[in-house]
This record gives structure tokens, C-alpha cells and sequence, in this order.
């Protein structure tokens, strides 16, 4: 059984140019072109808070520091007025007195892990500072409370940054990917095609304008060569059959007996 050929006829090396391809890759077109105009708006958005996120980060940094040293002094004068009160911390029942709770937020489609502060309303210094120092001790919980509350805040902003620094190259890349290979691509196949479809439309009215005077020449000859074999039969003598003339003039109608019909 012969195999079905399902290959365009076109001409030789020349590729197969049909009307529905530049329709089917005009849609392409457009569908390229919304994608980066989306991807295009996508990347703003993350861009814009991108920025937010680093001014927040630097100011987070800048508490950071102050943070951090008043803290630190303040353990200082508690073991001043109290004594060592590193080894009565230890042998306490460490129970968290804050936890950090973790959620997602969206942004552009991008998921950013947020952290909060949740207080347990755990208090393990009820023993600490009953021989002196107690307002010391508490002053000292209070500001590495104020710091570990700042680094959870830091924390938090310092993941976002990393997630959204990572979502916005990727971002990037596919914008230029569509904007300087994709699209481009497409728009020039579109313009080949319709270069194509237009230089054969050309051609086909070339040829049909070639086959009318083929055509017409034709005509002309054989109207010439009729009138040539006229103008010999006039000459040879015959009688120049016009529209009108007789066809029965020819014969002898009375050498025929009548047909009578009973």
C-alpha cells in the first residue's frame, strides 16, 4: 500500500509558504509580547521592593550596633550589682521566653518567608537578684529582649532580600531572553513569511499575466490561419458563407417524392 505523502508541494529550495502560517505565528507573536509586558511588570514591582527591603535592612543595621552595645553594657553592670549570674541562668529550667513564628508572604507571584515575635510569657529570673542587683537584671532582659526582637526583624528582612534578589535575576533573564531573542525571532519568521507569500503572489500574476497573452497570440493565429483558408476558398471559387446565407440551396428539393403521413 503506498505511503501517503503529506509533505507541501513548493518550489525547489525555496521553504513551503502557505497562508496559514504567518496566522499561526502571529498568535505566537502576541503571546511573547503580553508575557514580557507581564514579566515586565513583574520585575518593577520586585524591584521596587527590593529597594524597600535594602533601605530597611541598612536602617535594621545601623539599630543593629547601637543595639547590640547597649545590651552588652547593660550584662556588664548586671553582673556588677548582681555577681556572676551565668551559671544561676544555666541551672534554671531554660524555658524559651520567645519564639519565632514563620509565614509566607507574596510578592509577584514571588513567596518571601516572614518571621514574627511570639512571646511564651515565660519568666525564668524569679530567683535572680533577690541578694542585690534585681533592677539591674531586669534592665539587662529587657534591652536582650529589644536586641533579639531587632535580629528577628533583621532575620526576616535578610531572607526576603536573598529570595527576592534571587526571583528578580531570574526575572531579568526572561525579559531578555524575550525581549532580545524570542520576539525578535518571531517577528522576523513573520516578516520572512510575508515576504515570501507576497513575492509568490507576484509571481502568480506574472504567470497569468504571461498565459493571457499566450492566449491572446493564440486567438490571433487562429483567426489569422481562418482567414487565410477563406481567402483561398474564395479564390479557388467557392461562395462565401455568410450568417444569413441559404443551407438548403444546395440540394434539389424536387427530386424527393412527398411523405404522406396516414
Amino acid at each position: 500500500m503506498p505511503r501517503a505523502n503529506n509533505r507541501s508541494t513548493c518550489a525547489p529550495g525555496r521553504a513551503p509558504t502557505s497562508p496559514p502560517l504567518p496566522r499561526r505565528h502571529r498568535p505566537d507573536s502576541q503571546a511573547a509580547q503580553k508575557g514580557y509586558e507581564l514579566l515586565k511588570k513583574k520585575a518593577d514591582a520586585l524591584k521596587v521592593r527590593f529597594r524597600d527591603i535594602a533601605k530597611k535592612i541598612y536602617a535594621a543595621k545601623m539599630q543593629m550596633s547601637e543595639a547590640c552595645s547597649t545590651a552588652f553594657f547593660s550584662l556588664t553592670q548586671a553582673e556588677y550589682a548582681a555577681g556572676d549570674i551565668k551559671s544561676k541562668v544555666l541551672e534554671g529550667s531554660m524555658q524559651a521566653s520567645v519564639r519565632v513564628e514563620g509565614k509566607t508572604d507574596n510578592i509577584a507571584g514571588v513567596k518571601i518567608p516572614v518571621f514574627r515575635r511570639i512571646d511564651t510569657e515565660t519568666t525564668n529570673s524569679d530567683q535572680l537578684g533577690l541578694a542585690g542587683g534585681g533592677r539591674a537584671i531586669q534592665k539587662c532582659q529587657e534591652k536582650y529582649l529589644t536586641l533579639v526582637e531587632l535580629l528577628i526583624k533583621l532575620a526576616s528582612l535578610q531572607t526576603a532580600f536573598n529570595t527576592l534578589d534571587e526571583a528578580l535575576k531570574v526575572t531579568n533573564r526572561r525579559v531578555n531572553a524575550l525581549e532580545n531573542v524570542t520576539i525578535p525571532r518571531i517577528e522576523s519568521t513573520v516578516k520572512y513569511i510575508d515576504k515570501e507569500l507576497d513575492e509568490m503572489e507576484r509571481e502568480d500574476f506574472t504567470r497569468l499575466k504571461k498565459m493571457q497573452e499566450k492566449k491572446a497570440v493564440k486567438i490571433a493565429e487562429e483567426l489569422k490561419i481562418a482567414a487565410d483558408r477563406q481567402a483561398e476558398f474564395e479564390a479557388a471559387g467557392g461562395a462565401k458563407a455568410g450568417p444569413s446565407a441559404d443551407l438548403m440551396s444546395g440540394f434539389d428539393q424536387g427530386a424527393d417524392d412527398d411523405v404522406v403521413f396516414r
